[in-house]
Parts: C-alpha cells; sequence; structure tokens
C-alpha cells in the first residue's frame, strides 16, 4: 500500500469538508415543492417509462424505423404529454401514501421514492420531464441510459423495486437480488381506489421460493399436500417479492403507532391457489417467523384468481404464472409477471417445449 503524504491527507480533507459545506446548503434550501427523500431511508421504486406511460405508437416507430427516427417524433411531440401507462395508478397510489406520512411524520424520510429508469435517449428526456409535469408526479430522479440496459443502475440508487416492460431486463434484476416485475396493462378500465394503496401477491415462487411448486409439478398434489403437512412449522425461503412486502410493512406499521391501522391509506393481500385447510397454514407461519402482516389472505384452492382479484381492485398484482396475469388482465387487474421458479418452464399446467441445444 503506498504511503499518504501529509500534503495529500489535507488536500483530501478538504474535499471532504467542501463536500459536507456543498451538501449542508442544498439540504437546508427551502422549497413548498416536497423534495425526494434519501435514499437510504426510503422504499425506492424505479419504474420504466414505458410502464410509466403508454408508449405504443412510439415502440412501433423505434421497431419499424430504427431510433434516429424514434429520437426525432419524441422531439417534435415533447410538448404533447404522453397518455398514462399500467404503472400510473400504482405511482399515483404511492404518493398519496406519502402525503398521509408528511401529515403524520413531517420530518420522516421514510417515504416512498419514485425514479424513472429508463434506456431512453437523454433527447427524450424532455418529453418525459413535461409529461410527468403534466400529471403532477412527484418524480425527481431519473436514469437515462441511451440505449443501454439501466439494471447495472438499480443497486447504485438503492431500488426496492423495479416495474418495466423489458421481461428479459426484470429477470437480469432478480437475478441480482432485486425484486422486479414484468408489467402489463389492463384490458378493461376499472376505477381504483385514489386514497389507498392495494397491491396484491401471489405466494409461492413470488413471495416464497418455488421449492413446494416444484413438488406439486415433479410429484403431483397429493405429495405436495404430504409435503406440507410434514413441514408445516418449517418457513419457506424467501421469494423474489418478500423484500417488497417488508418494505410495505415497515411502512405500515408507521400508522399503526398512530392509531391508523383502520385508516391505513396502504393494504396488502396474499391470492394464492393453495388450499387453506390443505396447504395453508405453511404460508401463515412462514409470514408469522418473517414478523410479516398481510391484511387478507384468499386461498382459492385451485380456482381462477381473476374474478376474485376483479373485487379486490389492486393497483397492482404480482404472478409467477402467465395464465393467471392474462385472466387477470381479462378482468381489468393491473398485473405484473416476476419471470422467477419452476413456474416458468409451464403454461396451464402443461410443460412448455424447451428448444434443444445444439451439441
Amino acid at each position: 500500500m503506498s504511503e499518504i503524504k501529509p500534503g495529500e491527507a489535507s488536500a483530501t480533507e478538504a474535499e471532504e469538508k467542501d463536500w459536507a459545506a456543498a451538501k449542508a446548503f442544498f439540504d437546508n434550501l427551502k422549497t413548498n415543492k416536497p423534495r425526494p427523500p434519501k435514499p437510504r431511508f426510503a422504499v425506492t421504486i424505479a419504474v420504466s417509462s414505458r410502464t410509466l406511460f403508454n408508449m405504443v405508437a412510439e415502440r412501433k416507430i423505434y421497431e419499424d424505423e430504427g431510433v434516429e427516427k424514434y429520437v426525432a417524433y419524441q422531439v417534435e411531440h415533447e410538448n404533447e404529454p404522453l397518455k398514462p401507462g399500467p404503472a400510473y395508478p400504482f405511482v399515483k397510489a404511492l404518493m398519496n401514501v406519502n402525503s398521509r406520512l408528511r401529515e403524520l411524520y413531517p420530518d420522516s424520510e421514510e417515504l416512498f421514492d419514485i425514479v424513472l429508469m429508463t434506456n431512453n435517449h437523454a433527447q427524450v428526456g424532455v418529453r418525459l420531464i413535461n409529461s410527468i409535469n403534466h400529471y403532477d408526479l412527484s418524480i425527481e430522479r431519473f436514469c437515462m441510459t441511451g440505449g443501454k440496459s439501466p439494471t447495472g443502475y438499480l443497486k447504485a440508487y438503492m431500488t426496492n423495486l423495479y416495474l418495466s416492460k423489458d421481461s428479459e431486463k426484470v429477470t437480469e434484476a432478480i437475478e441480482e437480488g432485486i425484486a422486479a416485475a414484468t408489467m402489463f396493462m389492463m384490458e378493461t378500465d376499472s376505477e381504483l381506489s385514489e386514497t389507498q394503496l392495494r397491491v396484491a401477491f401471489d405466494g409461492d415462487a413470488v413471495l416464497f421460493s418455488d421449492e413446494s411448486e416444484i413438488i406439486v409439478k415433479k410429484h403431483g398434489l397429493d405429495t405436495f399436500f404430504e409435503h406440507e403437512k410434514e413441514f408445516e412449522n418449517l418457513p419457506l425461503a424467501q421469494g423474489p417479492l418478500k423484500c417488497f412486502l417488508e418494505a410495505l410493512g415497515k411502512l405500515q406499521k408507521k400508522f399503526y403507532a398512530k392509531n391508523q391501522r383502520l385508516n391505513c391509506p396502504i393494504r396488502t393481500f396474499l391470492v394464492t391457489a393453495r388450499s387453506a385447510a390443505s396447504s395453508g397454514a405453511r404460508v401463515l407461519k412462514t409470514l408469522r417467523s418473517w414478523g410479516l402482516e398481510i391484511d387478507e389472505a384468499l386461498f382459492l384452492a385451485g380456482a381462477p384468481k381473476g374474478p376474485l382479484l376483479q373485487k379486490i381492485k389492486p393497483h397492482i398484482f404480482f404472478d409467477d404464472q402467465m395464465f393467471h396475469i392474462e385472466g387477470a388482465q381479462e378482468l381489468g387487474t393491473v398485473s405484473a409477471h416476476v419471470p422467477y421458479g419452476i413456474g416458468q418452464k409451464y403454461h396451464k399446467g402443461k410443460l412448455i417445449e424447451q428448444p434443444k441445444k445444439e451439441e
């Protein structure tokens, strides 16, 4: 290790003092607009531009005519706000939770922080900013990577959840240990709550690992029921979205501490194909062992999830199986696919034929 000379040490100390002074000046600036919380305290939600806004027409230009025509179109139309996309109601609900938290805890930094994470070029940024301001969205942090995948920045932004339209990027994020899902627009309109964030989770391969689902797929339901009964008191391993439920629970407890449990603006749902009597106890005991609460637990014993989700009206529903996503979409639920676990090899219970590897 090279020796640091006295002059070099004093220069480093001076730089650190300058940085601390600049940071203190910035922190003390007054503004009527709420400032984003410090990342280390926040629950950071990273959304892509195509989940926040409906960019189907713009995407077609990109695919058919190339990046130069796409950028030119965006610049030409930068004063026209983009239409809301599948993540838009979710983002509005997050902002409502922040408003309620600021009323109860004016100085707290434990809030949602929404980051726009996109591989768009910076020239497109003006239209994105104009659209965000048009809808009065509280999004101050941007990451525009000019055609490169933005997933490498997710950890630097201390991301708790990443939502994208690109399943490959979502898979990359999950492999890096970040909660992530591919968003889909609902096929029919549905009125969602403006006062309560409602989040619905599947269980296996979403909140929990796919260990039990592997048994179902390989050995059938009877073996699965026996396995769950035998290991009822052994907590399931965590799945890719467990950490996001944990983050929601942390914010919920801030409302409970102010005697706001019955008026909490966050409500969580477990919507699982499991049977309650045959395999439900292990799920509930796992959540208890993690110190997590779920507001409503709905065991469907294999029944379709779509009709029930139609009643719940969540701002987002996470599931690892595409046929559940499709059924929810058809009935007006904003859905997010979690590409994780053995379920990715199956569709409607049937093994998807895998392409043969070349020798």
